[in-house]
């Protein structure tokens, strides 16, 4: 889907400057009104703060490619001020691995007859977590312009989550049921899978700027950094809330 967005995009850079001096675009204008068109990537991490002390060390880190595309629509409403909103279409996705102690967690785990068993408790030993999720994002920003070529925008946000997968594995350690007092377990290999516990909306704050390098293109930076768990509120098969943080880079056609 990435691919055909982008090639979407694409087209629509190419067919932009033959609607240049369209009568809807000179009204937009006299209107101090701006349609800009971006492509991104997200790069950052579903992520506790501050990190809990149940997470001893972390091994590695990889971002998944999270390919976003956004339209929006900026109104001019003085000289160095505008509003910014839009849709965004965006996934944020990311894998770690992570040493942990006394991290609670409700697990599978795959017994010595082949058979699997849930258990709740407190694992340590080492976990392994993927998480890929697909939004759709409406910014509403107060951008101003420091200078000709720049800007620089801050604001709420709300995206609502049109699929998602949060799943993993804990591996190499044991679980004590229900608390550390419970009975130990040897845990060789589990899984555990919370994708039917995410949260369908999201909200937070969003932060970036923007440089018009050339008339019609615009390079971007922007920071999303999400106020509620990304989990349920009820959900309790982990100690802690996970929020999405997420800086997107790319660049943007304007019209």
């Amino acid at each position: 889907m990435g691919v055909f967005l982008l090639l979407l995009l694409s087209a629509g850079m190419l067919n932009a400057q033959e609607f240049g001096e369209d009568k809807g675009l000179i009204w937009s204008e006299q209107k101090g009104l701006e349609y800009r068109l971006k492509a991104g990537l997200n790069v950052g991490g579903t992520a506790p703060l501050p990190l809990p002390a149940e997470i001893r060390k972390i091994e590695g880190y990889n971002p998944l490619l999270s390919i976003s595309i956004e339209g929006n629509v900026v109104k001019q409403i003085a000289p160095k001020w505008a509003i910014l909103t839009g849709v965004r279409l965006e996934n944020k996705g990311m894998s770690t691995r992570a040493r942990v102690k006394n991290y609670r967690i409700e697990i599978d785990n795959r017994n010595d007859d082949g058979t699997t068993s849930r258990i709740t408790g407190v694992f340590t030993g080492h976990v392994k977590t993927k998480v890929r999720n697909s939004y759709i994002s409406i910014p509403l920003l107060v951008a101003c312009k420091p200078a000709p070529r720049w800007e620089i925008k801050m604001g709420p946000y709300l995206s609502f989550l049109t699929g998602g997968t949060f799943n993993g594995n804990a591996f190499d350690g044991y679980i004590r049921e229900n608390d550390p007092t419970g009975e130990k377990i040897e845990v060789t290999s589990a899984v555990y899978d919370f994708s039917a516990e995410l949260r369908k909306v999201n909200w937070g704050i969003g932060l970036g700027g923007e440089w018009r390098a050339y008339r019609h293109l615009n390079i971007y930076t922007d920071l999303a950094w999400g106020l509620n768990p990304v989990f349920k509120k009820n959900f309790d098969s982990m100690a802690f809330h996970l929020y999405p943080i997420y800086a997107n880079i790319g660049f943007g056609y304007v019209f």
